[in-house]
């Protein structure tokens, strides 16, 4: 488990954990996690306490998760799994979860209205596992892909679940609009899941396969059944998956994630305007964009080198809490004024969110590396509305694009307005990848991907119902507490 939890490290560095389901033990299911990256949660650096966490976990049936916070404080409370206990064995189980709920102040407030409810943690994962237990409650056990039909019809937004009980039983469930990815694989008597195909080939299976939306593949009894808990919905994946989120290596509903990079770096070539010299090279920011400025460098016939090195200790920046996002960017790179100096530099970075490590790296690379000239090409359209499903971007007033494209925005930036950015960015010039685009790059439908944090549309009511608030709180200079405010 360990081992397919650190191929799924870019996911996730707060927290890491595991369960794991054992018959012949008095605590069937074990369940350990700790703050920090895998490594860290599991001691990997002192083999003894490795072993021994190994040991003291084995079973026959385990799920993982590595914890990426949308909300909640960087603690073993709300690190996952999360487990509950109970006398009945079909009512004791583990769950781990990936993504957002979107109404998670109406089913708390739902279930505060009830006598005696009580929560301890302010997140949507503690709302699930309420939900969960209510669900499994009376004297018979339930069918599982009967309580997953009763979720989908409460939960608005993405909710990836894999679930392990203390009857040994495991399910892996993907919501029925498909925001997040996840895969499968079966090699003889052997089952595997995870959120990324990547995990599961460097484990040794060959062919991976990826759950539907609304499906649930279900372990009982030692056999596998794949079955169907919601109707088709009309598919709403998450383009930033492919855009930075998701291992390089990873296929995502059969679409290959360095491909797709791969092509937004020639689109952005195909609609260059800047002369092109002997003195200019092409730099990608380390290392999610290096798929687009090789394909953008090659496109142009113009040099793709390394001027930034990146320091592989300080971690994903964006995936970290705000508290240490801006110090982490800070020592991220170091510029080589070797390779830099006197250079007309095409930066090329996967995506603009909050500006934080693009502006301290724009100033470090002028400063430091001694750069003549730095044009910005980002492969991903500007981020101007926040997510509700599952990535750390949720209020208007930090995101650096809303500043300036205005209301009359849709999809392409004026010459003014991309002048306006690029004068506050420090840099020479700036060109993003339009909208439109986004489909063909990754060779899907438009139709079928939320673009909502690059569209403003969102593909669910909830989403719809949280923008129209974020929008009012942030003309009226009031951001407030995140996602997780009630709208009005």
């Amino acid at each position: 488990m360990p081992r397919m939890l650190l191929d799924l490290q870019n996911r996730g560095q707060l927290a890491a954990g595991m369960s794991s389901y054992k018959a012949d033990r008095p605590s069937l299911i074990e369940t350990f996690k700790e703050v920090g990256t895998v490594a860290e949660a599991f001691r990997m650096a002192h083999p003894q306490e490795h072993a021994d966490i190994l040991r003291r976990c084995a079973g026959i049936n385990a799920i993982g998760h590595t914890r990426y916070a949308t909300c909640g404080v960087d603690s073993t409370a709300h690190a996952q799994p999360f487990e509950r206990h109970h006398g009945r064995r079909w009512k004791w189980f583990s769950f781990a979860f990936n993504g957002q709920l979107a109404n998670f102040t109406a089913l708390r407030d739902r279930l505060l209205a009830k006598e005696h409810y009580h929560f301890t943690l302010n997140t949507d994962t503690e709302i699930i596992m309420h939900q969960l237990s209510y669900h499994l409650r009376g004297e018979k056990q339930p069918q599982m892909v009967a309580v997953m039909r009763a979720l989908a019809h409460l939960f608005d937004g993405a909710y990836n679940l894999v679930f392990l009980n203390g009857m040994g039983d495991l399910f892996v469930a993907r919501d029925p609009m498909s925001f997040r990815p996840m895969c499968y694989a079966i090699q003889g008597r052997l089952f595997a899941a995870a959120s990324e195909s990547v995990a599961l080939t460097n484990m040794g299976f060959t062919d991976v396969r990826h759950l539907e939306g609304g499906q649930m593949a279900h372990v009982h009894k030692g056999k596998l059944v794949l079955q169907r808990f919601a109707s088709p919905r009309r598919k709403s994946r998450c383009f930033f998956e492919w855009v930075y989120f998701a291992n390089v290596a990873s296929q995502i509903d059969d679409a290959s994630v360095y491909l797709g990079r791969s092509r937004s770096g020639e689109r952005l070539a195909e609609q260059e305007d800047q002369p092109i010299g002997a003195d200019c090279i092409v730099v990608p920011v380390p290392d999610t964009a290096k798929a687009a400025a090789d394909s953008f460098a090659y496109r142009l016939g113009i040099p793709s080198v390394e001027g930034l090195i990146r320091n592989r200790y300080v971690g994903r920046t964006f995936i970290q809490p705000s508290n240490t996002r801006t110090a982490s960017a800070r020592s991220k790179y170091t510029p080589l004024p070797a390779v830099l100096a006197g250079k007309r530099v095409f930066l090329v970075e996967d995506s603009v969110v909050r500006s934080t490590t693009l502006a301290s790296l724009v100033d470090q690379m002028r400063k430091r590396g001694k750069a003549r000239e730095i044009h910005v090409r980002v492969a991903c359209p500007p981020i101007v509305a926040p997510c509700f499903y599952g990535i750390d971007m949720s209020t208007l007033g930090e995101l650096f694009a809303p500043k300036y494209v205005g209301k009359k925005y849709h999809g392409k930036l004026s010459e003014g307005t991309a002048a306006r950015m690029a004068k506050a960015l420090g840099v020479d010039s700036l060109r993003y990848l339009q909208a439109e685009d986004i489909g063909p790059c990754i060779q899907t439908s438009q139709d079928e991907l939320c673009l909502a944090c690059v569209t403003g549309k969102y593909p669910t009511k909830w989403g719809e119902k949280l923008i129209r608030r974020a929008r009012r709180n942030h003309r009226a200079g009031q951001e407030g507490d995140r996602t997780y405010e009630k709208p009005k």
